[in-house]
Parts: structure tokens; sequence; C-alpha cells
């Protein structure tokens, strides 16, 4: 029996995961700092913190032969901390997976560590570069961590590694940083840009994780419905008004707002409602082997009902 352990399973898509592999007949060890809510019958829940040294101590006692590593802080309160759970927390997990001669590693990175530039190309496709932004820790930290996995693809190439570079992650009453956009009575948007959103449906990403453990090939691959959704698609979507606004002047404000403490972000940030990356899902069709069953626009209409709007 295949052995699997998942990292960060108390999150959205390590609960979604977790159901998914539910009726599997694989041996599934949930890691996190809490219980998973609704761990299916027949898995076990083993307490890890990945930012210290439990990962190598809990994968030489459970000898999985496959980890998939959820563990992220998306929505950073400090970047010291989500440095050491995003950066340190991977090596940590990465070391043990060597170590213990894991012959399968399955990594959530996201469409961020491309960065948010002028320059991106539309769509980005695997081998295009990932350059981040170093403004926002989320995408900082995701190059970082794809330059640690790249570099153990070539020193080790015994260790299979799947690293999914995922679109915005959205499901029936998800709420995050993203979601609380759509939430407000007008949507906000720069003149010249539609900021366009690639989304990616919680159980479609459980079912490519799911993939990701055997059948699928090792390789990199960015996970995203198909078509995009831009300022105007939302505003349509939600029957809301768009507040559109000069770059210059949001960037004036938040260099005012921002070191009064009475914004947490910086002009520098304005360029995440200017060039968000829009992601090619060809090879995660194509190679991987399996098609999104829900569009972004499917994935939309299906949070917006579950939220009431």
């Amino acid at each position: 029996m295949t052995k699997i352990l998942i990292t960060g399973a108390a999150g959205d898509v390590g609960s979604a995961l977790l159901q998914e592999l539910a009726a599997s007949p694989y041996d599934v060890v949930a890691t996190d700092l809490h219980r998973p809510a609704n761990l299916p019958a027949g898995m076990r829940f083993v307490p890890m913190d990945v930012r210290a040294g439990a990962p190598g101590l809990i994968l030489g006692n459970e000898q999985p032969d496959v980890v998939i590593h959820l563990a992220s802080i998306v929505t950073p309160t400090s970047r010291t901390f989500a440095y050491s759970v995003d950066v340190e927390g991977t090596r940590n997990v990465l070391n043990a997976c060597l170590f213990h001669r894991v012959k399968r590693l399955v990594v959530t990175s996201s469409g961020a560590a491309y960065g948010y530039h002028a320059d991106n190309p539309v769509p980005l496709v695997e081998s295009d570069p990932l350059r981040g932004n170093m403004e926002f820790a989320y995408s900082d930290h995701k190059r970082q961590v794809e330059e640690m996995l790249a570099k153990a693809r070539a020193e080790t190439p015994e260790l299979e590694q799947v690293v999914l570079r995922v679109g915005t992650v959205l499901g029936a009453g998800m709420e995050n940083q993203i979601t609380a956009l759509f939430h407000k009575p007008r949507l906000l948007a720069l003149f010249g840009s539609e900021s366009p959103f690639v989304f990616i449906w919680t159980r479609d990403l459980a079912r490519i994780l799911k993939r990701a453990i055997e059948a699928a090939p090792q390789g990199i691959f960015n996970v995203a419905g198909d078509g995009t959704m831009g300022v105007s698609d939302l505003a349509r979507a939600l029957k809301k008004p768009v507040l559109r606004l000069p770059a210059w002047g949001v960037k004036l404000a938040l260099a005012i707002a921002h070191p009064l403490g009475l914004s947490r972000y910086g002009p520098a940030q304005v360029r995440f409602l200017q060039y968000r990356p829009v992601l090619d899902n060809t090879k995660l069709k194509r190679d991987f082997g399996y098609v999104p069953e829900l569009t972004s626009a499917e994935v939309f209409a299906l949070w917006q009902k579950a939220a009431g709007l």
C-alpha cells in the first residue's frame, strides 16, 4: 500500500484533498499544527510544525512513499513568520524527503512565482522565467522555493518532483484576502488594466493532487481553469459598479497612508492590480492528463452563489 504524507492538511486545499482520498487505497497521514476538521475514517493525524526538525523525525517514523507539501502562508501577518513556513519549512520537508528516500514530492507553488510585471507574457507558460516580487512576500517566497526545488532536481533526480503553479483557488464557502475584494460595494480597478483572474476549483485542485501521487508524470504544471475573469467580468457577474482610478493616484495615496499605519499596502503593491499573472493550462491538460471540470467563470459563479452574492 502506498503511504501518503500531507503537510498543511487542515487548510482549505488540504481538507478537500483528504475528502478526495477518503475512498482511495492509500495509507494517508495528515499533518498540520491542528487536526483537520472531518478527518476521514482510516486516516491518521500527526501534529507537525514544518519550521523546525519535526519533518525529519516524522518522515523517519512514517516512511512515506509520497509527500504532498501544501503548508504555506498566503496572507502573512509577519514576513519573518511567513518566510519560516514558506521557505525554511519547505527546505526542512525537502531535506527530510531526500534523507529518508521518499519516492515523490508534490509541491503546490503559485502563479505568483512568475511575479507581477508589465512585460509578463499573456498567458504565461511553464518555461517563462520566475521573477517574483520582493514587495510581495508570497510571490517572493514561492520564487525562492522553486529555485530550491530546481537545485534539488539537478542534484538529486532520484526524488521525483511534481510542482503545481496554482492560480487563485476558489470553492464554495472559501473566504480570504482575494474574496474580500468581491464583497466590497464597488470593485477597484486601475485605468488601463482589467486585472484578470484565473481561478481553479478547490475540488479540481484536489483531484489534480490525487493524480500527482502516481498517475501523472513528474514535472512543472500551471494549474488554472480555462479562461480568465477581468474586473469588468467580475463586476457584471456581481452586478456591482467599478471604481477606476489612475495608478499614480493610488500610489500617492498609499505612499501617505502606509507610513501612517492606515494601510498595510505600500505604493509598490499597486502592481498586484496592474499585472496579474495569467496562466496557460495547456501542459496540464496535454501532458499531466487532467482537464479542469470548471472554467474560471464557472468556479467564480459557484463561489458567488455560495456566498449569497
